[in-house]
């Protein structure tokens, strides 16, 4: 697969009061994100991954070093549309990205932003809303909907403009278990069904344990960069920057080292459920 978005040698940090940069977010970051890829970006507050994903769609641009977006560079404003046209964000707070009274027509902003004629947008609009499983709520006022159903609106507003591309920063960070479940399937099925690239960007390590790859990042830098699996298998690197493991893989590891003959990796309950199951039938 080719690489989708590219980050060469990106140095960034946020100007103080008098507009100047004191300290580097990120600095001479490397990082390709491949095209069709489900991509985890975890670690904890303050390391930069949110950084990472204002940088994708030129929300910022870098102070050295080069994002391409397929192949466009994100620091020429004039491809700064055609770049957004391909990467939608999704952010943390669902009220603060929902902008009309009623759902149909929240989906609807961002086409008829694009200049899409009306029929188009009537047409992209039940489409996303479908894919997300929001279609029976499309004539709801937002603020009657719980916040898995709002960040649900927010990513069919996303995949309505026909992005190739969805970044996700910490979408689930205020949202409840089952609101969570919610956005997470509906994450999986645009990736797996559409092919939509997604970059996830979270803290929850059962989330990143569903992704195809997981980018684990401190202070602003790459340090484990590979499947769940493979980085899940090094908690003690994980628990020195401060993250774990999902709690799956903490319990595997437990009932293993108290002589349970069953793998010590697994990814979520369900595998680990099976894991037993597969023991105790045996």
């Amino acid at each position: 697969m080719s690489a989708f978005i590219e980050f060469r040698g990106v140095t960034f940090g946020y100007p103080n009061e008098e507009g100047v940069v004191s300290n580097n977010v990120i600095e001479n970051f490397d990082l390709k994100i491949e095209k069709g890829s489900f991509v985890a970006v975890l670690g904890h507050n303050g390391c930069g991954k949110s950084t990472v994903a204002k940088l994708c769609n030129a929300i910022e641009v870098p102070v050295s070093g080069k994002v391409l977006v397929d192949g466009f560079d994100t620091a020429d404003e004039e491809k700064t549309l055609d770049i957004r046209k391909k990467v939608g964000v999704v952010f943390q707070n669902p009220d603060n990205q929902i902008v009309a009274t009623i759902v149909e027509d929240d989906v609807a902003f961002g086409p008829e932003n694009l200049g899409i004629e009306p029929k188009e947008i009537r047409r992209r609009v039940d489409e996303a809303l479908k894919n997300v499983g929001m279609y029976d709520f499309r004539f709801f006022e937002p603020h009657k909907l719980s916040g898995g159903q709002k960040q649900r609106v927010a990513i069919a507003g996303i995949i309505a403009m026909k992005p190739d591309c969805i970044v996700l920063d910490e979408p689930t960070a205020m949202l409840d278990p089952r609101g969570r479940r919610e956005v997470m399937s509906t994450v999986k099925k645009l990736n797996k069904e559409f092919g939509i690239t997604v970059v996830f960007i979270t803290h929850y390590m059962d989330e990143a344990a569903k992704a195809d790859r997981v980018v684990v990042m401190d202070k602003g830098r790459i340090v484990l960069d590979s499947s769940p699996r493979e980085v899940f298998s090094q908690a003690d690197k994980l628990r020195k920057i401060g993250l774990d493991v999902p709690p799956a893989t903490h319990l595997s590891k437990i009932l293993s080292k108290d002589g349970v003959k069953i793998p010590d990796n697994a990814l979520d309950m369900d595998e680990l459920f099976e894991n037993i199951r597969a023991i105790l039938e045996a």
